[in-house]
């Protein structure tokens, strides 16, 4: 919907109005209110959930629901995810899963804890254990997850996974427990301070009783901490705290590299950013600039001795970072989460820029962005329409460091062939003549195959060893410049290591290292370049 949280209140307001024509001041009485509207029940499960798949069908919306005439036996999932291992979970409980079943990664777990809870209510009837259902069902998953439960007796969970890939938080009082994947939205949501807004830590499940009563259990033991490092740098909302100066220093760790590439000549460069996103990287990235800039008017003033002019010093001290808004985003459109089949077509319709504000080749101009993933947007639209204002030079920053393997763990980056550094890596294969090296990776993983052991190693990862992060960044500088472009354009990420000293807590890089923390990771990664050398446009997994 292209309203969807007007379209929800419509919808509850329609309820409330139907009901009012019989009990006109009933909105008086929340207690009544209670037995009429299936929404203001004891226990509410929700979720913002867009396609992991390329796809954004509404049967795929969250949560699903598994109904029985057994209240025990009723079931509603919702989570932050996707599994790797789905296949797998069906021969498990003897299933055979239908075509939907098999594109569904909440499917898969919701009939294995199903499973495990109709084993459950054998036992204890109408009153199963769901932490010995989870303790059975959760060691099957090989995936990072966040996911919320509700069972039909009015029980109640959320169970995070074992290396902490998603995340998740809640908060208790006297009158709610509530949890989500976001410090900020339960600190909006009941305004409380940032510590009491606890973590739920990997492997462990919140679990409430019928009558109310909670107990954080341990459901699985914990792995290494492998917490996801793209929630800092996009997905997440920056309106965390903790989030936003880690955005913050991610910009400000890229400054020292731009000075460099720009030859510190600030006087004749334009910085700005790529909406909505790369804002809080691009106040760091800024602030770099200024701290070498008033270091340098620190250094020229005291350089005048006594011989100073007042002119002159107000000239230096009024000295600023140029920052301008080129690039104007409508807000209606978001590129990343838009389904596969529509994203190359919407991106030429999504940016506008700001005429007047580049000087004709004088000025040279720095974009940020908090990541570069397929390239598309920058080719198409960006690149294109900076181009206009004619500047010297276009230098593109990314707050992420190079995206070169695939995500399995709830982010939509999952085709080897989408990536621009991957692409890159390929390009300059085939430029030095070293087509060898796909086959060897290719053979590679088809004996590994063979043999049952995909998981055991990520061979992709030796396509890159030949070249250098800069070499691979300067081909990506070239595969997104517009063929009829004759403006030069220049390309700076991040680096790893720049990345965990911004996001200590969240180690989570496989999509930039290819070190996957599950076994499933190197599975997925090697069946996604087998698609792209076969030429199959399909996900890993």
């Amino acid at each position: 919907a292209q309203q969807p949280i007007a379209d929800l209140f419509y919808k509850v307001g329609l309820e409330i109005q139907e009901l009012e024509k019989f009990q006109p001041d009933i909105s008086k009485h929340p207690g009544l209110m209670k037995g009429h509207l299936p929404f203001m029940g004891e226990i509410l499960l929700g979720h913002l959930r867009y396609g992991t798949q390329g796809k954004n069908n509404v049967e795929f919306c969250h949560p699903f629901i598994k109904r029985n005439l057994v209240p025990g036996k009723n079931l509603a999932l919702a989570g932050n995810f996707n599994l790797v291992n789905t296949d797998e979970l069906y021969q498990h409980i003897n299933m055979q899963p239908g075509a939907f079943e098999k594109e569904s990664d909440l499917a898969a777990m919701m009939e294995v804890v199903h499973y495990f809870l109709e084993e459950e209510e054998k036992l204890n009837p109408n009153n199963p254990n769901i932490v010995n259902v989870l303790k059975k069902a959760v060691p099957l998953f090989d995936g990072g997850f966040t996911v919320g439960g509700l069972v039909g007796n009015g029980y109640s969970f959320i169970m995070r996974d074992a290396n902490g890939i998603r995340p998740a938080y809640y908060y208790i009082d006297d009158e709610v427990i509530v949890a989500a994947s976001e410090r900020a939205a339960i600190r909006t949501t009941f305004n409380v301070a940032e510590n009491e807004v606890l973590e739920l830590m990997p492997g462990c499940a919140l679990v409430v009783d019928d009558a109310g009563k909670y107990s954080v259990e341990q459901i699985v033991a914990p792995k290494e901490r492998r917490a996801c490092s793209f929630e800092r740098i996009y997905f997440s909302r920056g309106s965390d705290e903790k989030i936003y100066r880690e955005r913050i220093a991610l910009g400000n760790h890229l400054s020292v590299r731009v000075l460099d590439r720009i030859e510190k000549d600030l006087k004749n460069t334009i910085f700005s950013y790529i909406p909505n996103t790369a804002e809080v990287a691009f106040y760091g990235l800024v602030k770099g600039m200024e701290e070498y800039l008033n270091k340098i008017k620190v250094e020229r003033i005291l350089s005048w001795g006594k011989d100073i002019d007042p002119e002159k010093l107000e000239q230096m001290v009024n000295r600023k970072i140029r920052q301008e808004k080129i690039a104007i985003k409508d807000v209606k459109l978001r590129t990343f989460i838009t389904e596969d089949a529509n994203r190359n077509e919407m991106v030429q319709h999504v940016y506008d820029i700001t005429y007047g504000t580049v000087r004709k080749d004088e000025d040279t101009l720095v974009v940020i962005d908090d990541s570069i993933v397929r390239g598309t947007t920058l080719k198409e639209s960006i690149i294109r329409m900076l181009s206009r204002l004619s500047p010297k030079k276009i230098i593109v920053v990314s707050s992420a460091p190079q995206i070169r393997y695939p995500d399995c763990y709830g982010i939509d980056m999952s085709k080897m062939g989408d990536f621009i550094a991957f692409r890159a890596v390929i390009a300059l294969l085939k430029d030095k003549g070293m087509e060898n090296v796909i086959e060897e990776t290719y053979q590679k993983i088809k004996q590994l195959d063979t043999a049952g052991e995909l998981h055991t190693e990520n061979v992709v990862r030796q396509l890159y060893k030949p070249f250098t992060p800069e070499e691979i960044s300067d081909k990506i500088a070239e595969l997104i410049t517009p063929e009829n472009s004759n403006i030069p354009v220049e390309v700076i990420y991040q680096t790893i290591e720049d990345l965990h000293e911004c996001c200590p807590t969240n180690t989570g890089d496989w999509y930039f290292t290819g070190n996957y923390p599950t076994p499933g990771g190197n599975k997925v990664c090697n069946k996604a370049f087998v698609n792209f050398v076969e030429g199959k446009n399909v996900r890993g997994y």
